[in-house]
């Protein structure tokens, strides 16, 4: 059998790309014995790989940003939620923030004093306070944190609902032990062979069959822990159109998020 042929990164460049006035991280690796130009989305930038030798040719450098300029346009145009991957939201005092079907107007303070956050969500309004001067990014940061705690756990009476009323309806389950609501990106649900079911936040700013169909994912997974025909045909019997929710979180899950 011949050796495998190993890629070495030798060089990375941090660069923008602008589409739609939405900045796009890239980072731009040049590497020896690589073959081909990659393009790749990931969790917090793109990643454009292209052989280090043609980057020596004259020209063929910016030839090869123009192709990775034309590839990102046509692949946004495809799935415009790519766009907003990687768009750094910022929070108002007094915006509306829309949830799902809820909406709450965001009551933000900043406390000279304070040196750890606080909120509370009172009626429609969710109130944060947060410690005073803290560096744009970083306090974006600081209340995403914040509002994925608190609307979790105003979300979870609801959530806890709904797994009981699909659990009721197509598996009656009697071995659910906990069933969380956290910041995750990673994975839209998870099942625990101790039968503990785990759903993203990030789901919650999704349709309402979308929620669904994770949930009846996950308490499939009590059946089979892994995804075989067996495990789709028990997911299908709950919700035969389930692929239609697949889909949706392919093409939107990007703009689920805090």
């Amino acid at each position: 059998m011949a050796p495998s042929r190993r890629v070495v990164s030798k060089r990375i460049q941090h660069r923008t790309h602008v589409v739609d006035g939405v900045s796009l991280p890239v980072k731009y690796y040049k590497e020896l014995g690589r073959r081909s130009m990659r393009i790749s989305f990931g969790k917090k930038a793109i990643l454009y790989r292209v052989p280090m030798e043609l980057t020596a040719v004259p020209g063929k450098e910016d030839e090869m940003w123009d192709w990775f300029k034309k590839s990102i346009a046509k692949q946004i145009k495809n799935n415009p939620s790519l766009l907003h991957k990687y768009e750094i939201k910022s929070y108002k005092n007094g915006e509306d923030y829309i949830v799902g079907e809820r909406k709450y107007t965001l009551r933000i303070t900043e406390d000279g004093y304070r040196k750890s956050l606080r909120g509370q969500i009172v009626g429609d309004s969710i109130f944060i306070q947060i410690p005073f001067g803290l560096e744009s990014q970083s306090r974006n940061k600081t209340i995403k944190t914040l509002l994925s705690r608190l609307i979790a756990k105003d979300f979870y009476p609801s959530i806890l609902r709904r797994i009981q009323e699909l659990n009721q309806q197509f598996f009656g389950l009697t071995n659910i032990k906990k069933i969380s609501l956290k910041y995750n990106t990673s994975n839209w649900g998870s099942c625990s062979t101790s039968g503990n079911v785990n759903l993203s936040t990030r789901l919650l700013f999704a349709p309402q069959a979308v929620i669904d169909y994770v949930i009846i994912h996950e308490l499939a997974h009590f059946f089979e822990h892994n995804h075989s025909h067996r495990f789709w045909a028990k997911v299908a019997g709950a919700m035969p159109d389930y692929q239609v929710y697949e889909d949706w979180l392919d093409t939107h899950g990007a703009t689920c998020d805090f």
